[in-house]
């Protein structure tokens, strides 16, 4: 049974307007985000994935050149820096 103001309409015209005028409203609520944002929210994502990265080759060779290993934790810093940064992008792009 619908209440008095929640009346079903049959007429999809009358029904696809108030699905217009739905979206209409929630678009003025909560606006699209400026081209700006977007390219920010980019390079954040960007540079949480690349530091970790950039850390690991420091911290790798530092490792090969104090223990003369070739690239012996250089290869393997480089893997765990990108997961680090991956799994921090993945938790902020969750957070927003």
């Amino acid at each position: 049974m619908a209440m008095a103001g929640e009346r079903k309409s049959k007429d999809p015209v009358e029904e696809a307007t108030r699905r217009a005028e739905a979206r209409e409203k929630m678009g003025i609520e909560t606006p699209e985000p400026s081209l700006g944002s977007r390219l920010g929210q980019i390079g954040i994502l960007g540079w949480a994935i690349v530091t970790p990265m950039l850390l690991g080759i420091v911290l790798g060779r530092l490792a090969d050149r104090f223990w003369g290993t070739g690239i012996f934790f250089t290869a393997p810093a480089i893997f765990l820096g990108a997961a680090i940064g991956l799994h921090a992008a993945w938790k902020w792009m969750h957070h927003q």
